[in-house]
């Protein structure tokens, strides 16, 4: 077996330096790291980040150096390592171990609703009290005041301190409302001024083609403070940089990495290389990245995005 593996990577590489391709400019033209080029060469798989990625890559090499990937993976399909059952054993080990963990949250609401109710009933009849006592007070001032015999003036105090209070009422009521109405103004022009404002949307404007395609997406009326987060239940090799070449991020991003949040207010673009299309979700500043090309046919993807902001665009 291991002698049949050696075989492809020394065909792989005869083919190489025939083409007088170094390593270094492989690495380039593929973007797989250079000691993962010379593992394929000599036949250690094990090295790669995954069996999963033996295909992927052994594909990409042969297409830089001019060979039939397609007839070149026929011809060793039964040496080259296979990852479909394990990649099903560990989604559904995944998946069950998410349903495991996944707690009952109504139960907790449910058993206070009584106690709630208790609560209500209380507070609603210390509100009854309260409003019958007020009501036997005003009934009791209400009532005129003997005159006196000594000559004195006679005044009626409650009265006027009912008149006052009554004033005092209509002044607070009409504050409160003219407060109110102030209120409801603001909110009304805030929501004007956001439903003005554009929203952030993605559009194709080239679609990728080959065996790895590269597409160009442009992300119009971009906010100020562009984030990209990307979730996966499983794994998927991973590039990202932007556009003058910074790396953000390079490896294996597992189940354990998600989420994984980006910060891209300074990139006017960024670029993505995706080894399992299938397995990463990508959004960008709120919008959910849809791959141009069929993530099901094509597994490993580039992507380029284009960040424009609707503040440089307004200006």
């Amino acid at each position: 077996m291991d002698g049949v593996i050696m075989e492809i990577g020394s065909r792989l590489k005869e083919a190489r330096e025939e083409k007088q391709i170094s390593l270094e400019s492989l690495q380039e033209t593929t973007k797989i790291q250079k000691r993962y080029l010379e593992a394929i060469e000599q036949g250690n798989f094990h090295i790669l980040p995954g069996k999963f990625y033996a295909r992927a890559f052994i594909k990409e090499y042969a297409n830089a150096v001019g060979l039939d990937s397609t007839e070149l993976l026929e011809e060793y399909k039964d040496e080259i390592p296979k990852t479909e059952a394990e990649s099903s054993t560990q989604y559904t080990q995944i998946h069950r171990s998410r349903k495991d963990n996944n707690p009952t949250k109504s139960s907790p609401f449910f058993s206070f609703i009584p106690t709630i109710i208790v609560v209500l009933l209380v507070i609603g009849i210390v509100f009854a009290a309260w409003y019958f006592y007020q009501q036997t007070l005003s009934d009791d001032s209400s009532e005129p005041v003997d005159p006196q015999n000594n000559g004195d003036e006679v005044t009626y105090p409650a009265e006027n301190d009912q008149e006052k209070e009554q004033a005092e009422d209509e002044n607070s009521g009409a504050n409160s409302e003219s407060t109110s109405e102030e209120n409801n103004n603001a909110d009304s022009e805030e929501t004007e001024q956001k439903q003005e404002q554009p929203q952030p949307a993605l559009s194709v404007v080239e679609e990728g083609t080959g065996s790895t395609p590269e597409s160009t997406l442009a992300l119009d009326n971009a906010s100020d403070n562009v984030t990209a987060t990307l979730e996966t239940s499983a794994k998927s090799w991973l590039e990202v940089e932007n556009g003058d070449g910074e790396s953000l991020f390079s490896g294996m991003f597992t189940a354990g990495d998600s989420p994984l949040e980006l910060d891209l207010s300074e990139a006017e673009r960024v670029w993505f290389r995706v080894g399992s299309a299938p397995d990463l979700s990508i959004t960008i500043d709120g919008v959910k990245v849809n791959y141009p090309v069929d993530e099901n046919d094509y597994m490993l993807q580039n992507l380029w995005i284009n960040i424009n902001k609707a503040s440089a665009q307004s200006n």
